[in-house]
């Protein structure tokens, strides 16, 4: 299963892709089905003109770091990511 969605990059002008979730069954896992949905995503990227497929990983996650390497894949390490949520969220948006 690939979860994606189309973005829209103010540095690049184009659209894109985030994939939200990519999920094999563990017992389909090592057949090339993670490596097909990616692929799949990327063509969809080149057949419309988007400029970017992207993802977030879990640093602690080394196997699926690996598999994305593979593919050539690179860490965007000059981002962090900021999360608000819970009772400062509820703060923030004027909520009791």
């Amino acid at each position: 299963m690939a979860l994606w969605f189309r973005t829209f990059s103010t540095w690049t002008g184009k659209p894109g892709i985030h994939l939200e979730d990519l999920y094999v069954d563990p017992a389909y896992r090592s057949h090339g089905l993670g490596k097909a949905l990616l692929l799949e995503l990327a063509r969809v990227c080149v057949e419309r003109g988007y400029k970017r497929l992207e993802w977030w990983v879990l640093r602690w996650s080394a196997p699926s770091i690996e598999f994305y390497e593979t593919l050539g894949a690179r860490a965007m390490d000059a981002w962090i990511d900021y999360r608000i949520d819970g009772e400062t969220l509820t703060r923030l948006g004027g909520g009791s």
